[in-house]
């Protein structure tokens, strides 16, 4: 399944990436949505104005049932758990008018039985910081209770970040906390100033990542690497070699499946082979 440049949510055909099925027409918020574990349900972020709301949709088409305001769904892997985030919308005419806007950014799990929330936010000296943590990815890993976190810059182009959130004990969502891990970045070219732009669980507990080089200001990307490591950052398998003008995110995980976006061009990887194109026009993806 995928959101398109239009923010349609569509179905696609895995042999030649054409759209089979439309589930809703627009208005679709890309990078991540999260389909349930037997398949029969959706879930995406709707976007009106300012405001963006959770909501869900039978995988055979319907009418949308909301869920809660916030973006970047995903269900766990044992389909009892929905994470997503409450953050303000930091566009134009949307960045709420207050000095220190940290406390605005929360990671929410919920509880899918009850309606129950779990509320993860930032940890109070980084409030009291004033420089916010947004969060632009998030990932379950097989035991359903460890969560991959992938965050933004901090400020300019650095502070980017990979998180491993032990969700049983953690009481924020990035460091200093306990049960939380950043993920360091290993390996060349030039480990110091390079960067996770976006990292996901796999099911063997590894993980696939977008490793960008180089952070810093002016934005000069030399790089882009996509990379299966360990949960210590250390390279076990090069998936890809990007391309450097290109972001590459949407990263999802199916068995021994992989896909990703380079810009709008939907790439699929078996067994961490090298990857194919599969289709473009894409803003969001993922398997269902």
């Amino acid at each position: 399944m995928a959101v398109t440049t239009a923010g349609a949510l569509v179905k696609l055909d895995p042999a030649n990436g054409s759209i089979i099925a439309t589930l809703v027409p627009g208005g679709v918020v890309g990078d991540e949505v999260s389909a349930s574990p037997d398949g029969s349900s959706v879930y995406f972020a709707a976007r009106s104005g300012c405001k963006s709301e959770i909501e869900s949709v039978s995988s055979s088409g319907g009418s949308p049932t909301s869920i809660a305001p916030g973006e970047l769904p995903a269900i766990s892997p044992d389909g009892s758990k929905l994470a997503f985030t409450d953050e303000p919308l930091l566009k134009p005419g949307c960045v709420p008018d207050q000095s220190n806007l940290a406390a605005d950014f929360k990671l929410v799990i919920r509880t899918i039985g009850t309606g129950a929330e779990q509320i993860l936010p930032l940890p109070p000296q980084v409030k009291r910081g004033g420089l916010f943590s947004p969060i632009s990815h998030l990932s379950w890993g097989s035991d359903s209770v460890n969560l991959a976190v992938s965050t933004l810059a901090v400020q300019d182009n650095e502070g980017w970040g990979l998180y491993l959130v032990n969700t049983s004990i953690a009481r924020y969502y990035v460091l200093p906390g306990p049960g939380v891990t950043a993920v360091p970045v290993t390996g060349s070219p030039d480990a110091r100033r390079s960067y996770i732009r976006e990292g996901i669980m796999l099911p063997d507990g590894n993980l696939f990542i977008s490793r960008a080089c180089c952070a810093g200001v002016p934005v000069h990307n030399t790089s882009r690497l996509m990379w299966e490591v360990s949960p210590a950052g250390a390279l076990l398998h090069q998936v890809a070699i990007g391309y450097p003008n290109l972001e590459h995110v949407s990263l999802a995980a199916s068995g021994n499946w992989l896909l990703y976006l380079a810009g709008q061009d939907l790439y699929v990887s078996q067994d961490g082979n090298t990857p194919s194109k599969l289709a473009t026009g894409l803003i969001g993806a993922a398997w269902m």
